[in-house]
């Protein structure tokens, strides 16, 4: 029986006339599709063991700038139609075609004409004529340009099949394709196919997934008079910063920008996608509220969030002001290059946020990056046990970044935030900050070195941490030439404390700092370098009563020099020579120059050991003496 039938079919088949199914083939494309193929190659008829038709080198629209070309188009045609000398097509596949759009500054494109035509096409007559409701691509190429706004994208390997809609009304198409060198699989249903090639308000289901980002979206889209899309997005990604490179982006500074996650209800109006509801995850944080994107112009994201907390540890992380040892300023290269893709205008507030180490409440800051400039203003933050406000700007320059920076610190705990901000840690107590800088560099090193500006520090109740003033004042009060000991540790207790300074290419100069406690007064001036982070004052200490009834409370000029973290404190040698008893005499002596060898020894047994000071703090013609004075006391 399988041989008879396969020889009726053989015969029928041989009397139908190959030219009259290529004619046949060609009418119910048309039919279906509205188009009409141009063929420039040969044609191949089969019609037994199975029948299909296969047309060679086949362009759609202008042949001059043809939207479609396909190296073979081939219908496989329904058997037992075929029995019965019809020719019905059941389904076409495109071999290697490559789809060109082309979108003019008024918005329309290349394939224009050709949907009008396949819109007319989709008549209810049409559509019940038509057979075959499947069309295949195989490994096709598809070019997207928009010269006006310097947009080309291509998509290869595209593997494809479309529904094509002939009973219902639904076109879907699944699949898969590469772009920017990622598989990505594809589906995609029109709950109307001839409702959405007219324009109008239809029915739109996406999904597309690859490894870097996963998108899905359900809705409705339309196009006349303009493009409008709205229904409910969802994207998800193990690596934002991943998916931000894989999608044509410049990688962003600084580090985070992993796991992320968006749902949101969204409406795309022309150009503009907004989004209502949104509900984003970013490294572990959540934060809730609205956002807008701009396509038109520059790409511009706006919107407002809240969150209950937030951890920005992850965007700092590769931020480093000291070097491993805290010593010194970081000479790594700073790069804000990735700043230039986006503008951005973001306003973002939280209950709590958590920053390498340091814990702030309430905050509100505001956001904006245009053409790469990057301006954080802090409404107001609370930490440090106090408030932030202020602003910070970074921008690309050509020698690095600049920086402009105006910040004011109220009511905040000193040790921890100078600490913090600066690796300074010997000054405790609450008080307010107050600076205005700018400079640019590569590096935080070459920053330094640039830095102009002001700043202004008061506080209260604290205490100078590392130097018990008082107890070296009352030890010197009353054996001037008794050595300083070890006064490097302890506390120097505080009422008020206010310090005026002025920043010029790195160089601070310290206009005044005055120390007011319950048993000293300090006054200091002098100068500072912050690249090198080394301390150069000058300034007297005074005990606030004296020891003795009627007298005046003791005071003595000092300088202070050496690194900021651990200075060095020296009394003022002739002061101390002066207000000794026995030793003043040889003050007055020394300053002959034939008697400093005779009285050097007297110094010396005074002193307790043959020490140095710096010369800088005592008369050139007195550095005889000056030695002994700073010397540590006599064992």
């Amino acid at each position: 029986m399988i041989t008879l039938g396969a020889g009726f079919y053989a015969a029928a088949t041989a009397l139908i006339s190959r030219d009259a199914v290529r004619a046949q083939a060609i009418d119910e494309i048309r039919a279906v599709t509205g188009l009409s193929p141009t063929l420039r190659g040969d044609t191949t008829v089969s019609l037994f063991p199975r029948g299909s038709v296969s047309f060679g080198d086949v362009i759609l629209g202008d042949a001059a700038q043809p939207a479609l070309t396909a190296e073979r188009l081939t219908a496989r045609l329904r058997f037992f139609p075929l029995l019965l000398g019809h020719v019905e097509i059941a389904d076409v596949s495109l071999e290697r075609p490559t789809i060109d759009v082309s979108v003019g500054p008024n918005g329309r494109s290349n394939w224009s004409r050709l949907i009008e035509t396949l819109t007319r096409g989709q008549t209810p007559d049409a559509a019940r004529a038509a057979a075959f409701t499947e069309i295949r691509i195989d490994d096709g190429t598809v070019t997207v340009r928009e010269p006006s706004r310097k947009i080309s994208e291509t998509v290869s390997e595209v593997q494809l099949s479309l529904a094509w809609p002939s009973i219902s009304k639904t076109f879907g198409a699944t699949g898969r394709f590469v772009w920017h060198g990622e598989p990505i699989d594809m589906s995609l249903a029109l709950g109307d196919f001839a409702t959405a090639l007219a324009g109008n308000r239809s029915g739109l289901k996406l999904r597309l997934a690859a490894a870097p980002m996963k998108i899905a979206f359900d809705g409705a889209i339309g196009v006349q008079p303009t493009l409008k899309i709205e229904g409910s997005l969802a994207a998800d990604s193990a690596s934002l910063r991943d998916a931000l490179v894989w999608a044509g982006q410049q990688p962003l500074p600084g580090g985070g920008f992993g796991h992320f996650s968006l749902k949101a209800l969204t409406d795309v109006t022309g150009g503009t996608i907004g989004m209502s509801n949104v509900n984003v995850e970013l490294d572990g944080n959540t934060a809730e509220g609205v956002l807008t994107f701009q396509t038109d112009g520059p790409k511009t994201l706006q919107g407002t969030l809240a969150a209950e907390t937030l951890d920005l540890t992850p965007y700092v992380s590769t931020v480093r002001l000291l070097t491993a040892n805290q010593q010194q300023w970081s000479s790594g290269r700073v790069n804000l290059d990735g700043l230039s893709g986006i503008d951005l205008d973001l306003r973002l507030s939280a209950a709590n946020v958590t920053m390498s180490g340091a814990k702030i409440g309430r905050t509100a800051i505001a956001t904006n990056l245009r053409r790469g400039q990057l301006t954080v203003t802090i409404g107001e933050a609370q930490a440090y046990g106090g408030i932030i406000t202020g602003a910070l700007t970074l921008a690309n320059v050509d020698n690095g970044i600049d920086v402009k920076s105006g910040l004011q610190f109220t009511d905040v705990d000193l040790e921890s935030c100078l600490g913090q901000l600066f690796g300074l840690h010997r000054l405790e107590g609450k008080g307010n900050i107050a600076f205005t800088v700018e400079g640019s560099g590569s590096s935080v090193l070459g920053l330094t070195r640039t830095l102009n500006g002001t700043a202004q520090l008061t506080g209260q109740n604290g205490a100078l941490a590392g130097i018990n003033v008082e107890q070296l004042l009352r030890r010197l009060e009353r054996r001037p030439l008794s050595g300083s000991g070890e006064f490097r540790n302890g506390r120097t207790p505080y009422d008020k404390i206010a310090v005026n300074m002025k920043v010029a290419q790195g160089t601070v100069r310290v206009e005044n700092v005055t120390v007011e406690g319950p048993a000293v007064r300090l006054a200091m001036a002098g100068s500072a370098s912050i690249p090198d982070r080394e301390l150069d004052l000058k300034g007297t200490a005074a005990l606030t009563t004296a020891d003795r009834t009627g007298g005046a409370p003791f005071e003595l000029p000092f300088v202070v020099q050496g690194s900021w973290d651990d200075p060095i404190m020296l009394p003022d040698a002739e002061a101390l020579i002066r207000r000794s008893g026995a030793a003043a005499p040889l003050l007055n002596a020394v300053r002959e120059r034939s008697a400093r060898d005779a009285v050097r020894s007297v110094i010396e047994r005074l002193t307790g050991s043959p020490a140095s000071a710096p010369a800088a703090a005592i008369p050139a013609t007195e550095q005889t003496a000056a030695p002994a004075a700073a010397a540590p006391p006599a064992k």
